[in-house]
């Protein structure tokens, strides 16, 4: 499995790893499952969130004997995102993780309460121990320099944001500054929520081109296409076990220049919005 360094944490983490946004929508045995032979593939780097309903205890179950092997990562919602809403919310994210601390913890978007607040309590969490690193979720350039001029250089972790073939809004702002200020860059939804190129487009038969040269799937060819620049990471996520080990081969796939030439050209970045994409 194919890992890179996570942005200032400086940990080598999975460019692969498994998100959990309604995980709970599927058997839980199964979702339980996935996330396991994800783990045992290699996809080490799991994401969860407080909002994310029954999610935190199907993680917790999925990793209840490899904690160790795991980078776990929680985000907090912005209601409750003031300094002592920061702590009191961590701590419960981790009695239903039921671990100690959390590899990274994340501000899930841009609220109301003061940034330097919210950023004061991720270091009180962090000077105790119950966070490792913090980062954002939905973060536009706006809120990222904001963010740096208050909490300095080499605290922000990462910035997960909406990244799949047909939006790549990120690319044009966003990820150029992740990567000036050694942000790692993790893409939620990779396969569109619903919306992956359709076989019979003419793009989703670029993708199964590739995917036959390579004998992988198109989902693979998708994952390694969106993990091909430095310091970007993508968490795919299933209730299948059979798909989770399919994820994870895409962090070895190798996509030559024509190869990426063809999928960019069919699913173009287009032109910059004037407000950050998110789910």
């Amino acid at each position: 499995m194919y890992a890179r360094s996570f942005g200032s944490t400086r940990v080598s983490v999975p460019v692969i790893g498994q998100g959990t946004w309604h995980i709970d929508g599927s058997d839980r045995a199964d979702a339980v499952r996935a996330l396991r032979a994800g783990i045992d593939a290699g996809m080490t780097h799991i994401d969860t969130a407080e909002m994310y309903g029954d999610a935190e205890a199907i993680v917790a179950e999925a990793t209840s004997d490899c904690r160790e092997e795991v980078f776990l990562v929680s985000k907090v919602v912005p209601g409750n995102a003031t300094r002592r809403g920061v702590v009191r919310a961590c701590e419960a994210s981790l009695r239903r993780l039921k671990t100690d601390r959390l590899d990274c913890y994340l501000l899930h978007w841009p609220g109301q309460h003061p940034l330097a607040e919210t950023i004061a309590g991720f270091e009180d969490l962090r000077r105790a121990g119950k966070i490792l690193a913090w980062g954002l979720s939905n973060f536009d350039v706006d809120d990222l320099d904001q963010v740096l001029a208050i909490a300095g250089p080499d605290r922000i972790a990462c910035n997960q944001v909406l990244y799949h073939l047909n939006e790549r809004a990120i690319e044009h702002a966003v990820l150029p500054w992740c990567e000036k200020h050694g942000v790692a860059m993790v893409g939620y939804s990779p396969f569109g929520s619903g919306e992956f190129p359709d076989p019979a487009s003419a793009g989703g038969r670029v993708l199964d081109g590739i995917a036959r040269a390579h004998g992988t799937t198109r989902y693979a060819v998708a994952l390694a296409f969106l993990t091909r620049l430095p310091g970007t990471f993508t968490i795919p996520k299933t209730g299948r076990p059979a798909r989770a080990i399919e994820n994870a081969a895409a962090a070895d796939l190798h996509l030559g220049p024509a190869e990426l030439a063809m999928i960019d050209a069919h699913f173009p970045r287009g032109p910059r919005p004037r407000m950050l994409p998110m789910l």
